[in-house]
């Protein structure tokens, strides 16, 4: 009885693992597909519609990208892991243009988060993590960087259809 009790807890601690582990695994999947859809509007853009803004003093499309890219590294930070040497987030938006830079800062900075979330120990989702606009646990800290992805991937939906441009995906 005592062994069988021993297995019974053991294969419980296994499973809330392994739920935790599906968990971050799931999140990553998604955001690598809301990342996907992201490049490829950025990449449907020509460049003076990557300099195109709503109205003044409102993120261009390519500035919104760029965004992006620059809260990957945040969030990232946040959760531990330091940006790679040479990334300054907090000059990204005005020093990154050009089409192909845009696009380049975008690809480093989501492989940089998809790598970086898929190293956080699935045993820490539970712990807290200061994000500085929000303390919440490292399990949603996961959700915001999908939800800010996601949020702006709409964003340039609207950038898209504004200036005559059909989403990839829905042509």
């Amino acid at each position: 009885m005592k062994n069988f009790s021993t297995l019974i807890l053991l294969l419980s601690c296994l499973l809330g693992y392994s739920q935790q582990d599906l968990s971050r695994k799931s999140i990553v999947g998604m955001l690598e597909m809301t990342q996907g859809q992201v490049r490829a509007l950025a990449e449907a853009f020509d460049d003076s519609q990557l300099n195109w803004r709503p109205a003044e003093g409102i993120r261009s499309t390519g500035e919104t990208v760029v965004h992006v890219a620059a809260a990957n590294y945040y969030l990232g930070m946040k959760l531990g892991f330091p940006p790679p040497e040479g990334v300054d987030i907090m000059t990204m938006e005005k020093t990154i243009s050009g089409k192909e830079a845009i696009l380049a800062a975008y690809d480093k900075s989501a492989e940089f988060i998809r790598e970086k979330m898929m190293e956080v120990d699935p045993a820490s989702l539970g712990s807290e993590v200061d994000l500085g606009f929000m303390k919440t646990n490292r399990l949603s800290a996961l959700l915001v960087v999908l939800e800010h992805t996601g949020e702006h991937k709409g964003q340039l939906i609207a950038y898209a259809r504004s200036n005559g441009v059909t989403p990839p995906w829905s042509q």
